[in-house]
């Protein structure tokens, strides 16, 4: 008899899951991390406290799976962007970029850090090096490929890669950090993209 769990069950467990770090999140954001209890997210998640601490047997290792979850492109499968074409490359990379910006949630996690880092630092390292890191290092080695491609030449990636992604964020995102009513029409937010790559292919394409 197989032991793997079958796909209603993993089904299951996934909702579980889903329904965990989105409960979560909203306590998180409403009473603190240091003010919500593990109880008290499983209650809001409708699940056991065996349930929740099957999966999460920490605060900690709960916040690092939010991290992760909100920094993960939609599209796992989606073609890698052209290195080739220095041009449709970035715009890939920049409208995947505002698509996880704009994704719900990813405001309050920012806000939970920011409020809780005085008394909590490692939740400003897990959201730096599981979230934000990982998609920057992913841009900068972009970057690298062009270059090696020939469809540009960026002798500091990293610095290039700031720039890209900071034309585009300080647009899009940082302001819902301050402005609850910051919202973009989508053709303002096209037009920051565009301009984005625009300006990095006057500066780096070859």
């Amino acid at each position: 008899m197989s032991t793997e769990p079958s796909a209603y069950h993993r089904r299951v467990a996934e909702e579980k899951r889903a329904a965990i770090l989105t409960a979560a999140t909203g306590l998180f954001l409403a009473s603190g991390y240091d003010g919500t209890s593990l109880a008290r997210i499983a209650e809001a998640a409708g699940v056991s406290k065996a349930t929740l601490f099957k999966q999460f047997p920490t605060k900690a290792a709960l916040f690092d799976a939010i991290v992760t979850e909100s920094w993960q492109v939609e599209d796992a499968d989606a073609p890698e962007p052209s290195a080739e074409d220095l041009e449709a490359g970035l715009a890939t990379i920049g409208h995947r970029y505002v698509e996880l910006l704009t994704r719900p949630g990813m405001t309050a996690l920012f806000r939970i850090v920011i409020a809780e880092l005085p008394r909590f630092p490692e939740l400003g390292e897990a959201q730096f090096s599981r979230g934000k890191m990982p998609y920057f290092e992913s841009v900068s080695r972009y970057l690298v490929a062009a270059d090696r491609a020939g469809s540009a030449k960026v002798d500091d990636p990293d610095l290039a890669a700031t720039q890209f992604l900071g034309m585009i964020s300080n647009f899009v995102f940082w302001p819902t950090l301050l402005l609850t009513d910051w919202a973009p029409q989508r053709t303002a937010i096209e037009h920051a993209v565009r301009e984005a790559v625009n300006t990095m292919c006057a500066r780096y394409q070859t």
